[in-house]
């Protein structure tokens, strides 16, 4: 049985009268999203570019500001909502169909969880998400409506970020393969830019830096 047809008996069996509704409608498919950035936008400059700032606090603030085209990128922003409900598409619209974070960020037991659609990989032809971790990211690393600099902050304090110190955080960054879907995002999305390879020096750099903070 294909991931779609799985999908959509599911969704039926759940009595959300999707039925009738191709993915596209009810919001999955990317290709109804805004026009995509400029190059430049999609491109991350390599951490050796910033070797020449001697000053080691503002070099690791211009590494973060370069990873943050990263971390305020759709892709990313998207699964770290402000609210309960994840966003999707380049204009961050909530979530079609209905789902909210439920425990451990996968949906709410008895109601719709994530895998009832987004499977391992992605389904292109539904245009459907698919990881094999697909989840939120905890409330706790909610992104949305926050400032670079408050997001480093966030990033940083252990007590936000699952517990993870500055190599476990790069680790995470740069390896992670859920944090990887966001240079595969499937057909009709716009990829994080640069590379998860670049994404992971550039946070390496900053850590290596002293890791200060944007002022903003």
């Amino acid at each position: 049985m294909s991931a779609f047809r799985h999908s959509m008996m599911v969704l039926a069996a759940g009595g959300l009268a999707v039925g009738l509704l191709t993915f596209a409608e009810i919001g999955f498919y990317g290709a109804d999203a805004a026009t995509e950035p400029a190059t430049n936008a999609l491109t991350l400059k390599p951490a050796s570019d910033f070797d020449n700032i001697t000053n080691k606090n503002e070099r690791a603030i211009a590494l973060f500001q370069e990873a943050g085209k990263v971390i305020q990128s759709p892709r990313c922003l998207n699964c770290h909502p402000a609210g309960e409900r994840p966003t999707q598409t380049e204009r961050m619209r909530p979530h079609e169909p209905l789902v909210v974070r439920g425990e451990g960020g996968v949906g709410a037991p008895g109601g719709l969880v994530c895998t009832t659609c987004h499977h391992d990989t992605n389904f292109d032809p539904a245009g459907v998400p698919g990881n094999p971790q697909w989840a939120l990211a905890p409330a706790e690393m909610a992104w949305q409506g926050k400032t670079l600099g408050q997001i480093c902050v966030q990033i940083k304090d252990k007590d936000r970020n699952g517990g993870k110190d500055m190599a476990a955080l790069i680790k995470h960054m740069a390896e992670d393969k859920l944090v990887g879907w966001g240079w595969d995002p499937g057909a009709g999305r716009t990829p994080a830019p640069g590379t998860q390879k670049q994404f992971g020096e550039l946070i390496k750099a900053w850590a290596d830096a002293g890791a200060t903070c944007p002022a903003s």
